[in-house]
């Protein structure tokens, strides 16, 4: 009678055990793979150090760095743009416009500039802490995203530019952004790589090879891949980088 009744309680603590035992989560999904097509070629100036492209309707916005040569720029896409202003003394990065409004962040300079979309000028200056690489909005939402070329993104207010919260990607080096649905498109510095990244997750979804591009003349006096904007209503985008002669109408495909 002990002995059965000793083992009915060894078996009920197994089997509460087992009950107890923590289930693994499954594993998110790997990256998908991706490559550019490029559907055509359109004309970049060469002297343009882009931190940033974005479409508004049919005009594009481009921001560009250095010190002494930041600007920002607006016009249609290959074209010398039709409005342009001046950032003297600052270094230039990542631009968003948000209907009559644009965005322009700077590297080091801690200081975020509201422009009027129409004639760029400056309306006022915001102060943030850290550096400034890319930055993009999420429609819809009006939400800022913005890299500062570590692993994280950063949410931020549409008016006041306050942070309102982050997540963590995982991946170094995040630069240029555009924000497509759900979606933040990144470049990674110094690579011709770039990532889909769930917004809310920080989670990798897509991988994409952009090499091979500029052939071997251009790279020789072109800088790295670093401007990625969303063709309104068409799925393709625009690239280029930093003093590139050339800019790329392209679609992501999978790759086989």
């Amino acid at each position: 009678m002990r002995t059965l009744l000793t083992t009915s309680l060894l078996l009920a603590a197994v089997l509460g055990g087992c009950a107890a035992a923590p289930v693994s989560e499954a594993r998110p999904p790997a990256p998908e793979k991706l490559k550019v097509r490029v559907v055509s070629v359109l004309p970049h100036d060469p002297a343009a150090f882009t931190q940033g492209l974005e479409f508004s309707g049919e005009t594009l916005y481009e921001g560009t760095g250095l010190v002494g040569k930041s600007s920002m720029r607006a016009g249609p896409a290959g074209a010398a743009p039709s409005v342009r202003q001046e950032l003297p003394g600052l270094f230039g990065e990542g631009i968003t416009v948000l209907g009559p409004t644009v965005w322009q962040i700077t590297w080091q300079d801690g200081v975020a500039i509201e422009r009027d979309a129409k004639t760029l000028t400056e309306r006022r200056r915001v102060p943030y802490t850290g550096e400034g690489w890319g930055l993009c909005h999420r429609e819809g939402t009006g939400q800022l995203v913005m890299s500062d070329g570590s692993s994280k993104l950063t949410f931020r207010d549409p008016v006041s530019f306050a942070p309102t919260g982050s997540v963590e990607v995982g991946r170094d080096q995040l630069n240029e952004l555009e924000c497509v649905g759900d979606s933040v498109y990144a470049n990674v510095w110094q690579t011709e790589k770039i990532l889909r990244i769930d917004a809310a997750s920080g989670r990798v979804t897509g991988e994409i090879d952009a090499s091979g591009l500029l052939d071997a003349g251009e790279r020789s006096s072109a800088d790295v891949l670093n401007g990625i904007a969303a063709v309104p209503g068409t799925g393709e985008f625009l690239l280029t980088g930093k003093l590139w002669p050339k800019m790329f109408r392209v679609k992501f495909d999978p790759v086989p």
